[in-house]
């Protein structure tokens, strides 16, 4: 054996060890080179189940605000557990039922509701109102803001009505605690009006023969040209049609067209006298807000509720039609005695015009509402407003209109 192959054999287990040596090194290498790479891939699965979890956290925090009481309905069924199905009753009515025996009269038999909030000023005239109400076998309930439920009682149907009371409070305020959709789900259409309408041209069945006809789920009656007050054309009565849903008007800032598509010019109408089926009043009593009291800037966003089309299903009845008369007596004096009407509405030299403070708080309502609507618009991402385009289409429409009356 030569020396040269002596030492290549020698050499061997030393290259062998060194091999060894370099392929745990390369192997310890490609471990390092990778644990950068795990890192961002933990990382990455962090960042995603942080945000998925926000994201539920968000969406349920939402739907807890927008549906509380489907948080409610959790909780009764929870609590409801240990009843059978079969003998819950999850809704109510507002019809009297007899204390000694079982009748006919214990089943209700009526399908729409005239809630109004009252004071004794008014008791004649809204006397003569829930008598037209009654022929048509109305329920009637009451709100007395006044205090004086006991002067109501000499009437012959007052025993017939539901009365509540409370002192100096709006019938938004009243609807909002005692018209949830539950208690009145039995009735197909919701009169919530005022105390100072004439209704001496109108008469309710007629009414909803039309509303049910033309397929309106928000109405009111058309108000009498020659009322005390009118704040808006659309709900001025119209001699020869049976209702309208808009109106066209070029004066003003405003201009009211065929392509106006929102209110006042269309989809609009009054707080005064609103007419809400069964749908209808589901959605606005969401929209009534509990401590903004005097409802200010409801009715330019009722159309929502319309179910559809605001400028379809939104509308003015005109050939059944009342007077607005007027008369503010919300906040005035609580006496006992009746006073003079004009005596009343004048405020005293030295007093506090009670009028004056009211309309302040519904001006601060009305920006309040304004604020809040803005708001859930802008953190409820998954709505989209059906009129977004309502503002700009009425401004365009105006412009064409003004074209065409200088051309």
């Amino acid at each position: 054996m030569s020396m040269k192959t002596f030492k290549s054999w020698r050499w061997m287990p030393s290259k062998r060890s060194v091999l060894s040596d370099v392929g745990a090194q390369g192997s310890h290498g490609f471990r390092v080179r990778q644990l950068p790479f795990m890192g961002i891939i933990c990382i990455v699965m962090l960042f995603i189940v942080y945000r998925t979890t926000k994201f539920q956290y968000r969406q349920t925090k939402k739907e807890v605000e927008l549906h509380p009481f489907d948080s409610i309905k959790e909780l009764d069924r929870v609590r409801l557990d240990g009843l059978p199905h079969g003998i819950l009753h999850s809704s109510s009515d507002l019809e009297l039922r007899s204390l000694r025996s079982f009748s006919k009269d214990d089943v209700p038999g009526h399908h729409n509701l005239l809630a109004m909030a009252v004071g004794v000023k008014q008791k004649q005239n809204v006397d003569i109102i829930v008598q037209k109400f009654l022929t048509e076998n109305f329920t009637i309930m009451l709100f007395h803001y006044d205090g004086n439920m006991d002067r109501w009682l000499d009437l012959d149907w007052s025993n017939k009505a539901i009365h509540i009371m409370a002192p100096n409070q709006t019938k938004w305020w009243f609807a909002k605690r005692f018209l949830h959709p539950a208690v009145v789900s039995i009735y197909d259409y919701i009169f919530l009006w005022d105390e100072d309408l004439g209704v001496e041209h109108f008469h309710p069945g007629r009414y909803l023969d039309i509303v049910k006809s033309e397929g309106l789920e928000i109405s009111q009656p058309a108000l009498d040209p020659n009322s005390t007050e009118i704040h808006h054309r659309i709900t001025i009565r119209k001699k020869r049609k049976k209702c309208h849903r808009r109106i066209y008007d070029s004066r003003g800032s405003l201009k009211c067209s065929s392509s106006s598509r929102g209110p006042p010019c269309t989809g609009w109408v009054e707080g005064m006298a609103p007419v809400f089926s069964r749908a209808a009043w589901f959605c606005t009593w969401h929209l009534i807000q509990n401590d903004l009291v005097h409802g200010w800037g409801l009715d330019m966003k009722l159309g929502y509720c319309a179910q559809g089309d605001r400028t379809e299903k939104v509308g003015v009845v005109d050939s059944e039609y009342i007077v607005h008369q007027g008369i503010q007596t919300l906040g005035g004096s609580s006496d006992k005695k009746t006073a003079n009407l004009e005596e009343s509405s004048k405020p005293r030299r030295g007093s506090v015009d009670l009028r004056a403070w009211i309309r302040r708080r519904a001006t601060l309502e009305l920006q309040i509402f304004k604020e809040r609507w803005e708001k859930a618009v802008k953190e409820d991402r998954d709505w989209i407003d059906p009129y977004r385009w309502s503002w700009f289409d009425q401004l365009i429409g105006g412009e064409k209109q003004e074209k065409r009356s200088s051309s």
